[in-house]
């Protein structure tokens, strides 16, 4: 094959990404998922993190988590991630959550209630995959354990000033009352986004996480916390295993052999 035919030969189709799901085994598949949420939160969303290790985001709840990953086994690395904090271990070091929200409302689910968070993707892999096979491996856990309550901090991003949140906040407590829990469930923010001081008709996206969360059953349990470390309006999410919706369940399924 000469020079000519070398140019005019199509390119070959990069191979596809074998991905597999499962929770970090050691330290060092820690670290690989800290190093991938550093890269997330520091270098694309400008998170000021209080991590002591460069390029690492650590915090206090890191130990005594969980760590669900995905791995592209062809190049061996961390391209997904959420971490889980169990009902067991959130009695000794409390919720995530408890530091945005008073959960007072909760606090008889706690024997049931898995906390997650710090959910990220590789911006190479954003296509669906990844996160489909996290929510896999978070319903293999949540079986595993018999537990029945998934929650969390969804976030939106603030950079234009909180606008785009508020405006979202508002679409979705107005457009359909099953997004939002029912008033027993309702959690309530230590920092309020200031709702009436912003815009509520700022064009703006639902992001892909918040919208999967909703399309498959979870409820929003109050008014966005502003998170200023990481400049996010963060939704209290929660989702009763219960309730997940038939359209959603694939996500959620464990594989039967």
């Amino acid at each position: 094959m000469d020079a000519l035919d070398r140019h005019l030969r199509p390119a070959a189709k990069p191979a596809r990404p074998q991905l597999s799901v499962g929770l970090a085994r050691d330290r060092d598949e820690i670290r690989e998922a800290q190093r991938l949420r550093y890269q997330v939160f520091a270098g694309e969303m400008g998170a000021r993190l209080p991590s002591r290790t460069p390029g690492i985001d650590e915090d206090i709840f890191d130990r005594w988590c969980e760590h669900l990953v995905v791995r592209d086994d062809r190049s061996g690395e961390v391209v997904g991630t959420y971490r889980i904090l169990s009902p067991v271990n959130a009695r000794r070091v409390g919720y995530y959550s408890e530091g945005e929200f008073d959960l007072t409302r909760l606090q008889h689910l706690r024997p049931r209630l898995v906390e997650i968070g710090r959910s990220c993707v590789h911006p190479d892999y954003r296509s669906g995959a990844v996160i489909a096979l996290l929510w896999q491996g978070l319903a293999q856990y949540m079986q595993a354990h018999g537990y029945d309550y998934l929650m969390g901090c969804a976030s939106i991003s603030m950079a234009d000033g909180g606008h785009a949140a508020a405006s979202l906040y508002q679409r979705l407590a107005h457009a359909d009352p099953s997004y939002l829990s029912p008033l027993e469930y309702r959690v309530f923010p230590r920092c309020p986004l200031p709702l009436a001081d912003l815009r509520h008709d700022a064009p703006a996206e639902l992001p892909p996480l918040i919208k999967g969360y909703l399309r498959a059953g979870a409820w929003i349990c109050g008014e966005p916390a502003w998170d200023p470390d990481f400049n996010t309006a963060d939704l209290p999410i929660l989702m009763p295993m219960a309730r997940v919706d038939s359209r959603y369940a694939r996500h959620f399924q464990v594989a039967r052999h």
